[in-house]
């Protein structure tokens, strides 16, 4: 497990990460996240796992990620984001992912659509976003990413389409560095968009996709 104190050293961000709930096993981090959130926990409240033993994915695929190897992480947001611009804030996510994965692997990561991190071709990561409404907006978001770090091995047919950062790289990569550079990332693009309502979210996102 990555300890938390550990992830917190040096950690530059505001409030992603300063808050954390790290766990050998769930079911899901989102569903962790969404009782944390309903409860009434604070933004950028983390919650990690070594193991989901119910990972989704988009459209109730499974997410399969080996314990142990790779990051499994959900961010509790509270966005201050009109209703009807909530389906441009995972492309925001996306995009600060995507320059956290850069920045602490100098890896040419890449966003693909609608929601998939994309490495030589490959699917690297996946970002599963979840919300509940209420009557003045959005009560919360829940941004659940998966990232393959240093699997190298993926059952079929899996192995035919996904990669991971240590699998291109040809070395292993240190996962609390790694998740600590993509907590800043992902607060940077989240508290500026947030802020600007979403402003040139799509801009940033096409800059980072190979295909348009």
């Amino acid at each position: 497990m990555i300890p938390p104190e550990e992830l917190q050293r040096g950690l530059k961000s505001r409030c992603f990460g300063r808050r954390i709930h790290s766990l050998p096993t769930v079911g899901s981090t989102n569903t962790y996240a969404r009782s944390l959130a309903a409860s009434g926990a604070e933004e950028g409240t983390l919650v990690i796992a070594e193991e989901q033993t119910e990972g989704r994915g988009r459209q109730g695929r499974n997410w399969h990620a080996n314990p142990g190897e790779n990051l499994t992480f959900s961010i509790i947001l509270r966005p201050n984001i009109p209703p009807g611009k909530i389906n441009l804030l995972p492309l925001g996510i996306a995009v600060g992912a995507a320059h956290g994965l850069r920045r602490a692997t100098s890896l040419p990561v890449c966003c693909k659509w609608p929601n998939d991190l994309m490495l030589g071709g490959r699917k690297l990561a996946g970002i599963l976003m979840e919300s509940a409404l209420g009557s003045r907006g959005f009560e919360y978001v829940i941004a659940g990413i998966g990232i393959n770090v240093n699997q190298l091995v993926f059952p079929e047919p899996l192995h035919l389409r996904a990669t991971s950062l240590a699998l291109h790289a040809g070395h292993a990569f240190d996962r609390t560095a790694v998740l600590r550079s993509l907590l800043e990332s992902l607060e940077n693009e989240y508290l500026s968009y947030n802020s600007a309502g979403l402003t040139g979210i799509l801009p940033s996102w096409l800059a980072l996709s190979p295909i348009v």
